[in-house]
Parts: structure tokens; C-alpha cells; sequence
């Protein structure tokens, strides 16, 4: 098996001159706030009704299931945009079909959402379509960093450090361990799906163990890339994403690209391996082969199972980045678009194993 189980965990950090301020994460729901961004605004018309609403204690999919048993509707008919963590006071927006309601049904359905479930309505409006996996633009966190083993003085002085690096830099986007199960065990039957060595008859299933392991290739990727000293800079052949528009292309003069790429217009996306994946080409390229190589898969495997592939960005960006240190630890807040990890980041700050942290699941922007 050509697994490099300790590339799983061990990866570089782009604040590695820095020290960490240790800690744990979420002694408590309220140490860990998530709140989603949404992609659109509801139109107030149409057969859904959007419903914002903040919990604590219940996954996305109980929420869902809740909804649907409360108003009698068929699986699927209520939607999201992402799943969010149970164990963490997180706000989101679900969608309800309310094609066969009457009008005093539908005003009415807020009270009885605040009267039969755990969780508060902050709002509720009309619009056209469903809410559908991706409809999101990202999420906004405020994380508290708890059990620091230093002064709070040296604590706002090392997260000063780190956050300045960070948001002068980047930080890679790196899929957080939460993916890839107890010791990569994720990881492993994914690679023996796409190898032939496995078979898994739960579709949902199939797909999350494939991914998992697209997932591990993707930090592969990304950490060769910056131990090869070329996060800073763009290569021959990269394709890269557009800030404001998110298209693709592929560089062909990096260095006339550079300026666009250092006033962050532009980023290098990072390979999801797949059998019709956007490939890079020259330099870049070769980067991508010597990954797949190295791990004794190719693109035929991909193929043979059915997996697509894409880009994923591989420069998270961290305009809104703010840090403090509280009596409870090291404060953090800031934004990251949707299939960011949390994890992504605050492992640069506490410089501590995370995939050793308990309750993990949830923490990240993907939903």
C-alpha cells in the first residue's frame, strides 16, 4: 500500500518561524461560532421558505429530519447549503417547501419551528428555489482557543506574529484531518476502492472514501509545493482562479502573472484528481504527475471509478483576520470560503497535533 500515513498529519506550516500558543479547542459549544454566508438573498416570493436559525447540540441532517417530520413533508424537501458542526453554537439557513401551505401556515411556520425544536429563528423569508449543497459562500468564525499554557501578554504577542504572516502570505488550504478518520483509516479504504482491493456498496459511502482520498493527494500536493519554496509564486502551466469571478485558466507567463497574483487577483488551485479534471500543464504539470507517481495511482483509476475531479484554491486569503487574547485564551475570528478547514488555520496558531483533538467533525467551511 502506497500510503504515506505520516504525510497525513505532518504537514509544513506557513508560519513555521513562529511559535504556537497551544491550547484545546471548544471546551464548550460557545467556543466555537460559526455563522454562514450566504450566497444570495432570498426574494421574498416563491414556494420556499428560507428559514435562518442558530443551534447548538443538533447536526445539519437532524435539523433537516425535524423540519420534514414537523411539517409532514417528503425526504429531501427541506434543503441547505452546507452541513454545520453539532458540536458548536453554529447559524445557518434551511429551505422548506411550502408549495401546498396557506398563507396562515406559512406566516405561522417560524412560531412553530421556535415552539417544537431546540433552536432559535432569527428569520424567515419567501424565495424561488431550493437551498442546495454550495449554495454558500463561505462561513464566519469565532473560535476560542482555551487552555493556553502562557501569560496573556505572549499570547497576543504570538498570535500578532502568526496572524501578520498569515495575512501577508496565505495560508495553504489544506484539508483538515477530520477528513480522513482515525488513523487515516478514511484514506486507506479510499485508496483501496480506486485500486480494486475493496468494494462498497453504499453510495454515499463510496463517494466520501474516494473523496477522502483525493482529499490526502490534494495535501500531498500542497505540501510539496511549499517545501518546494513555490507557495509564494506561480508556476509555468499552473491553473489559476480568479478572485473576483472564480474563472480558470492556465498561466502561461508567470512572471507577467505575478503582479496580478501578489495583489491577490489571482491564485494557484491545487489538483482534486479526477478523469476530467482541469490538468495542469509544464512545470506545474509535472508536479501533479510526480504526486499521482509517487503514490502509484493514475488518472485511469479515477476514470475507472467514476471520479470527475476538479481544482480546489490553494491560497486561502485573510482579509478579515482579527486575534485577541481573552481570559479564556487567544480569541480568534475571520471568514473562509466554502470548502476551507477552520482547522486550516487555527492549526498555525496553536502549532498543536489536531488530528489528536477529540470532536473534531464540523470544523471547517465546507457547509
Amino acid at each position: 500500500m502506497m500510503i504515506d500515513l505520516e504525510a497525513l498529519y505532518k504537514l509544513p506550516y506557513v508560519t513555521g518561524q513562529f511559535p504556537g500558543v497551544g491550547g484545546r479547542l471548544r471546551a464548550m459549544p460557545e467556543h466555537f461560532v460559526v455563522e454562514e454566508v450566504a450566497l444570495y438573498l432570498p426574494e421574498d416570493a416563491g414556494k420556499h421558505l428560507y428559514v435562518n436559525l442558530t443551534k447548538v447540540g443538533l447536526t445539519t441532517k437532524e435539523v433537516q429530519r425535524s423540519l420534514e417530520r414537523l411539517f409532514r413533508l417528503r425526504t429531501g424537501e427541506v434543503g441547505y447549503a452546507g452541513l454545520k458542526d453539532k458540536h458548536a453554537r453554529t447559524t445557518q439557513t434551511f429551505s422548506i417547501c411550502v408549495e401546498q401551505f396557506n398563507q396562515e401556515a406559512i406566516e405561522r411556520a417560524p412560531d412553530r419551528i421556535a415552539a417544537e425544536l431546540p433552536v432559535t429563528v432569527n428569520w424567515a423569508r419567501r424565495h424561488t428555489n431550493k437551498l442546495r449543497p454550495g449554495h454558500l459562500l463561505g462561513n464566519r468564525f469565532t473560535v476560542t482557543v482555551t487552555e493556553c499554557p502562557y501569560p496573556a501578554a505572549e499570547i497576543a504577542q504570538r498570535a500578532q506574529l502568526v496572524g501578520q504572516a498569515l495575512q501577508q502570505a496565505g495560508a495553504l488550504n489544506f484539508f483538515g484531518p477530520q477528513r480522513f478518520g482515525i488513523a487515516g483509516a478514511n484514506v486507506i479504504r479510499g485508496y483501496e476502492l480506486l485500486t480494486g482491493q475493496r468494494r462498497e456498496r453504499d453510495k454515499w459511502l463510496r463517494r466520501f472514501l474516494l473523496s477522502s482520498y483525493q482529499s490526502f493527494l490534494c495535501n500531498c500536493y500542497l505540501a510539496r509545493r511549499f517545501e518546494m519554496g513555490a507557495f509564494a509564486y506561480l508556476l509555468p502551466g499552473d491553473v489559476a482562479k480568479k478572485t473576483d469571478t472564480g474563472g480558470l485558466f492556465n498561466v502561461v507567463d508567470p512572471i507577467a502573472e505575478t503582479e496580478r497574483y501578489l495583489r491577490r487577483a489571482i491564485s494557484f488551485t491545487a489538483p482534486l484528481f479526477g478523469s476530467k479534471m482541469w490538468a495542469a500543464q509544464d512545470e506545474a504539470g509535472r508536479l501533479e504527475a510526480s504526486v499521482l507517481a509517487e503514490a502509484g495511482v493514475a488518472l485511469s483509476d479515477f476514470q475507472r471509478v467514476g471520479v470527475e475531479g476538479s481544482r480546489r484554491l490553494g491560497r486561502l486569503l485573510l482579509g478579515d483576520l482579527q486575534t485577541s487574547a481573552t481570559a479564556d485564551g487567544l480569541c480568534l475570528t475571520f471568514s473562509l470560503p466554502k470548502g476551507a478547514f477552520a482547522t486550516t488555520i487555527l492549526r498555525e496558531f496553536m502549532k498543536v497535533d489536531l488530528a489528536e483533538t477529540p470532536d473534531l467533525d464540523g470544523l471547517d467551511g465546507e457547509g
